[in-house]
């Protein structure tokens, strides 16, 4: 009888851990059932150029996951039962968004039974609880969000007020793009803290300097607490103008994993152990943003596509090893830098320690935007090659495994790699 796989969620972590996992086991020995809304492959870090107007390439999961074993499953996860083991799903169709838009076609849920669940839902645009951020302001955490920003931000006259608030990687990112395409706007960013406070002193004054010489408007040290159509108020009661609102202000997580027996974070991540296995369900893995996997010194990996496919690939391995009795991976997560597009024609390249924490080399300028874009397109070929790249060697699973507490003293003889983070 097979073992019935399910990954739910085709991001950067999911549709890697689903190819590696078919790459690793034979199709003879396990089904393995990837779960997403859209038929395509989202690159969610290049959502800032998409809304200012650029073409993505097209990435269909049909034909990325042709001729592997995966079974691609369209449709959207509404809910988890990991003591029953099924997940309850509406199907979508390959034109369909990941929300229903017609209320008069009722929704048919289906259920789907698994043996090991992979939740790799990831993470959603968060408005914090702002007033008036959910009604006023635009996102690009999602695709519809990034289009939605695009027809905005075309229908914007010259000398229009855009607001970027928040001064993480995403924000900068996102101002930097709307200031060197529209040059036209009155383009200004709002951060809690210093502009780049987290950066060494280098790639501080690097993007200092990028900011200014796009003409970006700066509020340091600005806490945003509530938005209207035209406006924003701050903490200290100023209100700033602005026409057109993107809030970059963080991610949360889908709030299934919440109203499961599963452990989870405060913030509603899944807890899971090195092998990112859940430490309170054993048949779930939890990868990407959804789950909170810890770092070389134990801190929480942030959420990104730099940490989600390393997740993956540890996953993966763990889950093949389980079903094969082989030795299970033991490599800590780590980082190496910090990769930040400046628009398209300038990048930021800050390298850190293990635990994300920023040391003084930083490489800039027209370089750094090029090894950024290998960056992003090596995440996103390692999501459209999902079985190669690997030994061809797939091991048969073994019908009575050892148990996974003597597994879990193993230590794996071949290491999986390191994340590069973007």
């Amino acid at each position: 009888m097979q073992h019935r796989i399910v990954v739910l969620g085709a991001g950067y972590a999911g549709a890697v851990a689903a190819g590696r996992l078919a790459r690793r086991l034979r199709p003879e020995d396990v089904a393995i059932t990837l779960v997403n809304a859209e038929p395509d492959f989202v690159e969610r870090v290049r959502m800032h150029q998409l809304a200012t107007g650029q073409e993505l390439r097209p990435r269909p999961f049909a034909e990325m996951f042709a001729g592997t074993g995966v079974r691609l499953r369209l449709a959207r996860v509404t809910a988890v039962d990991v003591d029953r083991k099924t997940v309850t799903t509406i199907p979508t169709t390959d034109n369909a968004a990941p929300e229903p838009t017609d209320s008069s076609q009722p929704e048919q849920p289906e259920q789907l039974e698994y043996d090991t669940l992979v939740y790799a839902l990831g993470s959603a645009w968060n408005d914090q609880g702002v007033p008036g951020a959910a009604e006023h302001a635009d996102e690009i955490a999602s695709r519809p969000g990034a289009l939605r920003l695009r027809r905005r931000l075309a229908a914007l006259g010259a000398g229009q007020q855009v607001l970027v608030v928040g001064g993480g990687l995403t924000g900068l990112e996102a101002v930097t793009e709307i200031a060197e395409a529209r040059p036209d706007l009155d383009v200004a960013l709002a951060a809690r803290g210093a502009l780049g406070d987290w950066l060494s002193p280098k790639g501080r004054r690097y993007l200092r300097k990028v900011v200014d010489g796009l003409g970006v408007t700066v509020h340091e040290h600005t806490a945003v607490t509530a938005v209207a159509p035209d406006h924003v108020t701050t903490a200290e009661g100023a209100s700033v103008p602005a026409a057109l609102t993107l809030w970059t202000t963080g991610f949360a997580v889908h709030p299934i994993p919440r109203a499961t027996p599963l452990e989870v974070t405060d913030s509603g991540r899944i807890v899971v152990d090195r092998t990112m296995r859940s430490v309170s369900h054993p048949d779930v893995y939890a990868i990407g943003d959804a789950a909170q996997a810890t770092g070389p010194v134990g801190n929480p990996l942030r959420m990104s596509c730099a940490s989600g496919q390393p997740m993956a690939w540890q996953a993966a391995d763990a889950i093949a090893a389980r079903l094969t009795g082989g030795k299970l991976p033991n490599t800590p997560l780590r980082y190496f830098n910090q990769c930040v597009s400046l628009g398209r024609r300038q990048g930021l390249i800050q390298y850190v320690t293990a635990d994300d924490r920023a040391v003084r080399a930083a490489l800039t300028g027209r370089t750094a935007a090029r090894y950024k874009e290998l960056i992003c397109k090596g995440a996103a070929w390692a999501v459209a090659h999902p079985t190669l790249g690997l030994p061809t060697r797939r091991h048969r699973t073994v019908p009575n495994p050892p148990r996974p507490q003597a597994l879990l003293t193993t230590r794996s003889t071949t290491k999986p790699r390191t994340t590069t983070p973007s």
